[in-house]
């Protein structure tokens, strides 16, 4: 279970409401229970809630300590208030806390980002995600930077700082499971990774709910699917009370485009796409499919470089057709 896409300590207090829900399911006891929270809005009210309801891992929002990068994106709320947050989130949540880092902020150096992740660890967080900046369109971000008021480093240097924070968790004891995604190994072996992330990595069926989510049901026999996607006009529809069923788009995925997206997910992953699952789906190996670029790539890094990599394999798959439609 993964309650978050949005700030869900926003709610403060209320979130008892939608667990009071969730335990009216029969037999709900997930094994993974997260969810999201922003320093802004986290409270002890909120978090003894959680705790109240089985919640069992907190995902964090810290992007950076470093205030002239906060300031320029519009986070709220100062460094000071960031610690005094994790602070908390670590007394309830002491062995499964998740941070999201972000790289290739406005202002940000190699040393600015070994600092982040030194004061992290001092809160001893099990997962770690660590994002490279993406501009989203439309954004004030955007339109600061196209009016020079705000300026990124180039693209070389925003790997450089990347791959910086990278070294340094791996230097900490983390493992690199997924392109973005670190989790904490202990003395004996047991990994802190996401099993949330996990399933969507390994292209299985999930559920969704709420505006704007979306659900994705797999047909393992006929290696195809339907994704449902609530709309986001139900936010307001339910705040209105105007109608209690949620509208959603409905969209038929063909196995071709099934075949793709379990390639892109898979090799997210570190240990790729589930081989078994594959071969049941689509009647044919990974291999078969892959022959060639797998050869290429097989002394590569295909998470670092995944794009390129997918690219290759996309152009391999569209050139066989005859392999998965057997």
């Amino acid at each position: 279970m993964y309650i978050g896409g949005g700030t869900p300590s926003v709610l403060g207090e209320k979130i008892r409401i939608l667990f009071d829900a969730l335990k009216s399911i029969p037999f709900f006891s997930p094994v993974e229970f997260t969810i999201e929270a922003n320093p802004e809005s986290l409270t002890e009210n909120f978090l003894d809630a959680c705790a109240d309801a089985g919640v069992n891992r907190l995902s964090l929002g810290v992007q950076t300590f470093y205030e002239p990068s906060r300031s320029c994106v519009k986070r709220i709320g100062d460094a000071e208030l960031v610690k005094k947050s994790l602070a908390l989130a670590s007394h309830f949540f002491p062995d499964n806390l998740s941070v999201d880092l972000i790289t290739g902020l406005p202002f940000q150096n190699k040393k600015i980002i070994l600092d982040d992740i030194k004061q992290i660890l001092d809160f001893s967080p099990s997962h770690i995600s660590l994002y490279s900046l993406t501009v989203e369109n439309g954004t004030p971000l955007e339109e600061k930077i196209k009016n020079k008021k705000v300026f990124l480093p180039d693209t070389d240097t925003q790997d450089c700082l990347w791959l910086t924070g990278k070294d340094a968790l791996l230097k900490a004891g983390f493992e690199h499971y997924e392109v973005s995604n670190f989790a904490f190994k202990d003395t004996k072996e047991v990994s802190k990774r996401c099993l949330h992330n996990i399933r969507y990595w390994q292209m299985k069926s999930w559920l969704g709910a709420g505006p704007s989510a979306s659900a994705t049901m797999i047909d393992d026999d006929k290696g195809d699917a339907k994704r449902f996607t609530f709309l986001k006009n139900n936010e307001q529809r339910a705040i209105n009370k105007e109608q209690l069923a949620f509208e959603f788009e409905l969209e038929e995925i063909d196995r071709i485009t099934l075949l793709k997206e379990s390639i892109l997910m898979g090799y997210r992953y570190i240990e790729g796409p589930d081989e078994q699952l594959f071969k049941k789906r689509f009647n044919c190996t990974i291999e078969d499919c892959l022959m060639q670029t797998l050869e290429r790539w097989k002394e590569k890094d295909k998470m670092l470089f995944l794009n390129q990599f997918l690219k290759e394999a996309f152009e391999e798959i569209e050139s066989n057709p005859h392999i998965y439609y057997k």
